[in-house]
């Protein structure tokens, strides 16, 4: 099924502060090679079926690149909506108007919650499974656990229900990074980035459970894009290959490595628009 995908351009990317573990003593960003990684995401996207479109970079929001984190996209009844975030770094809340106008523009309806004091950082712990019968919620980094009940609370109203899972691994501060739906049945994790009560959920949930390890974690495995029999990724493990192969999925590579510098990888760039 073709998907559309939203992207924004790393124009204005760089790492100035220090929000997660990648970003310390993190190496100074190769602007140019970032661009064409960027540029080669596009094209890969494209050529796996997907329409790309794009929203406008902003001076001064270099973390705008990160399209997966500002708002939650969704569909109900009613037709297409968007819960914005309320991201835990002051930075990173100045990208979120720019995302809920551009939606907005588009026709989508927009469902904000009362977040204050709280968390809750997009698609980077809020996941659809395949299906989007159901959506996974990681918190305990970035978003707060009452943060994801007030989403819990607004999804149960549109019929669908949230399964929280408690992150315990700082260097697995979003969901994305540890977490990746490979189809309707199987699932793609590092089990140590969970506390034993969420592990035991996923186990209960899924039909098939691809267990990877912390290197490969940390290497951005999971922070991959499912889409047309397509698994894009940014390194290849014995292990992924393994699951991809049990799946039917094939690998497409994508160096994201001046991305990787500031804790984003390929799940990040991006935000489906269904």
């Amino acid at each position: 099924m073709i998907r559309r995908v939203l992207l924004c351009p790393p124009t204005y990317f760089d790492v100035r502060d220090v929000k997660n573990p990648f970003m310390q003593d993190a190496s100074p960003v190769d602007y140019k090679k970032a661009r064409r990684q960027w540029e080669e995401l596009r094209r890969v996207l494209e050529d796996a079926g997907a329409q790309v479109e794009t929203i406008q970079p902003v001076p001064g929001l270099e973390d705008m690149v990160f399209a997966a984190n500002p708002v939650f996209v969704g569909r109900d009844k009613k037709g297409r909506f968007i819960v914005p975030s309320e991201m835990r770094f002051v930075s990173r809340q100045r990208e979120v108007p720019h995302y809920v106008a551009w939606f907005h523009k588009r026709g989508y309806r927009v469902i904000y919650l009362d977040l204050v004091g709280e968390c809750l950082e997009g698609h980077g712990d809020l996941l659809w499974h395949p299906d989007h019968s159901k959506i996974w919620a990681g918190f305990g980094i970035r978003s707060t656990r009452k943060g994801v009940e007030k989403f819990s609370s607004a999804m149960r109203e549109l019929g669908f229900p949230v399964l929280p899972l408690q992150l315990v691994d700082a260097r697995c501060y979003h969901l994305d990074t540890c977490f990746c739906p490979l189809g309707e049945d199987s699932v793609l994790i590092h089990p140590h980035a969970f506390s034993p009560d969420s592990l035991a959920t996923i186990r209960g949930e899924w039909k098939r459970v691809h267990e990877l390890g912390r290197e490969e974690a940390n290497q951005f495995v999971c922070n991959g894009i499912v889409i047309n029999g397509r698994y894009i990724v940014s390194r290849l493990t014995p292990s992924l290959a393994r699951a991809l192969q049990t799946e039917g999925l094939t690998p497409l590579l994508v160096d994201t490595s001046e991305f990787e510098k500031s804790g984003g990888s390929i799940f990040c760039m991006k935000c489906f628009l269904e």
